[in-house]
């Protein structure tokens, strides 16, 4: 009996020897594989791989191929997509009535991504080296002002990228690690030559032009702490914030209508690089086009302006650039009355004196300097007001002065003559200028002296009513005898009452045309 239960256990024991063995040998998983999604690796007795799907993390099938024991994707997978595979392993028929037809391997797996080391790499001989966490298949990049390249690189961990003669530049680059996955995000890179000093690269290019609300990018070549410590550039005729989206870059962000147009930026350094301590960049200046098209919906001139389109959005960034970059339209009388005299100095897109009245009109109304020049606070002021919809609400008046004889003054305003009066201009040796000027002098009342054709002073105090145009040269009351004769030493003389009315609609930059 003793040696039957040994018997019996010796071949128990065989069995189960075979058993563990036929289970050993035939073991299924899945590993890493240098060019597919992943690799099956069987054992002898494991049978045959039959088929394999997968869902990526929404749940949506993503097609797999099998060639060999390796999966193959079908179709172009992201970089570090998550994906749930599952594998079914056909066993051998014999091993199928014991454990089984099919074995099936389940598991989670992201595709493989590769990242770039260094993204501030210092430049030698006109290429790049651009290191990488792993091989990758294939690196696509693009420099500015150029279309994108695509290069195979075939697993490799170094790939050298020509640049050029450029010491310092920037570049976007993505990556793949497998020919069958889409290019990974892009992300910028920055050489530097090597250098003494720490270099720093601005975007836009120091001396270049700079739009108003267009922010500034410093990169370094070496940590923004290390260059500047704590300490941030100053900037001169631009308020903004900084920021420093990473280790070696800082960025100013304006704030407001930003850098005012037609100025200097100029930017001061914590501390000195290899270039200096100063940047600047210039500020282009508003158009004359836009200038007028801005005078005309605010209505400051005796056109209206129309634009093509929809026209430009009350914001400050679009005003900005459309300062820069004038809207298409048209501009059309606003009056069908309006004087031929005015009609004749109207010239879109050109400087000419009712441009140059308007402005002086906006101005003084918004208390700047009344130079009939366009400057950057003048910009900034219309700007402002085209945003918040302000509209000039004194209408629009124009005078004009016949210097033969009979000779008579006509104002006209908002399309309607006023009134018509006979006036006096300059004897013959003092003349009243023929052409055209805007008011730049507005006083009620005010003493009036001077030198005589003779050589004689005269000085004439409580003059009333008086709008300065020419130099010397102004609408206002003087009391005489007659009108319509030359009697003055180059104004325009009027009869008080004449001169009262006219007074309130000749402001600052009003036009007054002397003709003969």
């Amino acid at each position: 009996m003793k040696f039957v239960l040994i018997g019996l256990a010796v071949v128990v024991a065989a069995i189960l020897a075979i058993v563990a063995a036929v289970l050993f040998w035939s073991g299924a998983k899945l590993s890493a594989d240098a060019q597919a999604l992943s690799r099956v690796e069987l054992q002898p007795l494991a049978g045959t791989v039959v088929r394999a799907d997968a869902v990526d993390a929404s749940g949506n099938p993503v097609p797999l191929a099998i060639r060999g024991n390796t999966l193959m994707p079908r179709g172009r997978l992201r970089a570090g997509e998550r994906l749930d595979v599952d594998v079914v392993v056909r066993r051998p028929g014999w091993l199928s009535w014991a454990l089984g037809r099919e074995r099936h391997i389940r598991i989670s797996t992201v595709t493989p991504s590769s990242q770039i080391v260094d993204r501030w790499p210092t430049a030698s001989q006109a290429h790049v080296s651009l290191r990488f966490t792993e091989p990758v298949a294939y690196v696509t990049y693009r420099l500015p002002g150029s279309s994108a390249r695509k290069i195979a690189v075939g697993g490799r961990e170094t790939v050298e990228i020509a640049v050029g003669a450029k010491r310092s530049g920037s570049l976007r680059v993505s990556s793949a690690a497998r020919t069958w996955e889409q290019p990974g995000q892009p992300v910028d890179v920055t050489w530097f030559p090597n250098a003494t000093k720490p270099v720093l690269l601005a975007r836009p290019a120091a001396g270049s032009v700079l739009s108003p609300l267009e922010p500034i990018r410093l990169t370094l070549s070496k940590p923004v702490a290390d260059v500047f410590g704590s300490a941030k550039p100053t900037v001169a005729a631009s308020r903004g914030r900084w920021s420093e989206p990473d280790s070696h870059t800082l960025v100013f962000t304006p704030s407001g209508l930003g850098a005012k147009l037609g100025s200097t930026v100029r930017m001061r350094l914590p501390r000195a690089v290899a270039t200096g301590a100063t940047i600047q960049w210039t500020v282009p200046s508003g158009s004359t086009l836009r200038l007028q098209q801005l005078l005309a919906e605010q209505g400051y001139l005796p056109v209206d302006w129309i634009p093509a389109g929809a026209g430009v959005r009350r914001t400050a960034r679009a005003e900005l650039a459309a300062a820069v970059a004038p809207p298409a339209g048209r501009f059309a009388w606003r009056y069908p009355n309006t004087p031929p005299e005015l009609k004749q100095l109207w010239a879109p897109g050109q400087p000419n004196q009712v441009t140059r009245g308007a402005v002086m009109m906006f101005e003084d109304e918004h208390h700047l300097t009344v130079d009939a020049l366009a400057g950057p606070q003048v910009w900034r002021a219309l700007i402002a007001d085209a945003v918040a919809a302000k509209h000039h609400s004194g209408g629009y008046s124009y005078v004009y002065v016949h210097r033969n004889v009979p000779q008579h003054l006509t104002l006209w305003h908002n399309g309607n003559v006023v009134l018509t009066s006979p006036g006096n201009t300059g004897v013959p040796a003092a003349p009243t200028q023929l052409g055209t000027w805007p008011v730049f002098e507005h006083i009620p009342v005010g003493t009036m002296s001077g030198t005589n054709p003779d050589g004689s002073h005269y000085h004439d105090p409580g003059i009333r009513w008086i709008s300065y145009f020419h130099g010397g040269e102004a609408l206002h009351e003087f009391p005489r005898a007659s009108f319509g004769t030359p009697q003055s030493l180059g104004c325009v003389e009027l009869p008080e009452a004449a001169a009262a009315q006219v007074w309130p609609y000749t402001p600052i930059g009003t036009l007054v045309t002397i003709e003969a």
